[in-house]
């Protein structure tokens, strides 16, 4: 079994080692031999530009052409400046879904980062989304919105957990959260906020790598039940990496 706290400190180490190799991105840790690559979308890196162009195809009649995002990608302000894998399975998850399947839905990225997930809810024809995090990323948030001209139907909006939901953050009808779980501190202020935000009828989509996350699951139960998504053909091949997709319920 693969070692959580390898893995952990292998992504602190060195943030960029899921890119796919390309002209100007030649072999990170792990990177040829992992089978996770196999189920993320055909990517390009640009390290003079430190753009990240991803290409996902869909599986509907609507989704067939190519869905194509470009982000700007940049470890200085943590974490949250890179585009790890959770958050391209749960993008990739959402557009497998069918055109449809956000279509004229509200939708609230909490822990956006870069943006990634919620910009591709905007493509996919949700009616408004709102991308969140704290205000050291929202630059680049601002920066990949602006570069995929998506300013429409998205918005980016600072939200500190645990703090009050800001007004003009509606009740969604969707939320999605990916690679959330990895500061412990934070458990209780993530678990607030999604308490916050959902209501018995919000789908919140969570996408997450198995690290240590014991307590956040032991303080998500006394506010939601959920349930691990089956119907992602990719299941098997993301689980071998510790990388889970779950559907939470707020508990009435």
């Amino acid at each position: 079994m693969r070692n959580p706290i390898d893995d952990e400190r292998y992504d602190i180490e060195e943030p960029f080692r899921y890119f796919r190799v390309g002209e100007e991105n030649v072999g990170t840790r792990d990177l040829a031999n992992t089978e996770l690559l196999s189920v993320l979308p055909g990517q390009h890196y640009s390290m003079t530009e430190k753009t990240l162009r991803l290409e996902f195809s869909g599986n509907d009649e609507k989704a067939k052409a190519m869905i194509s995002i470009s982000i700007r990608v940049d470890a200085s302000p943590g974490c949250g400046g890179i585009v790890w894998p959770a958050g391209q399975i749960l993008s990739n998850y959402l557009i497998n879904k069918g055109s449809n399947f956000l279509q004229g839905k509200c939708v609230v990225e909490l822990g956006s980062g870069t943006g990634l997930v919620g910009l591709i809810a905007a493509k996919l024809g949700a009616s408004r989304v709102w991308i969140t995090d704290q205000a050291p990323l929202l630059d680049i948030m601002q920066q990949n919105l602006s570069m995929n001209s998506l300013q429409c139907n998205c918005v980016v909006a600072e939200l500190d957990w645990g703090m009050s939901i800001p007004a003009a953050i509606p009740s969604p009808d969707v939320i999605l959260a990916a690679d959330c779980v990895y500061f412990e501190p934070a458990f209780p202020l993530l678990v607030q906020t999604l308490d916050a935000l959902a209501t018995e009828k919000t789908q919140v989509f969570f996408c997450y790598k198995k690290r240590a996350d014991k307590r956040f699951f032991g303080l998500l139960k006394k506010k939601f039940t959920w349930a691990e998504i089956m119907d992602d053909p990719n299941r098997n091949i993301y689980n071998r990496e510790s990388i889970t997709l779950i559907k939470l319920s707020k508990i009435v």
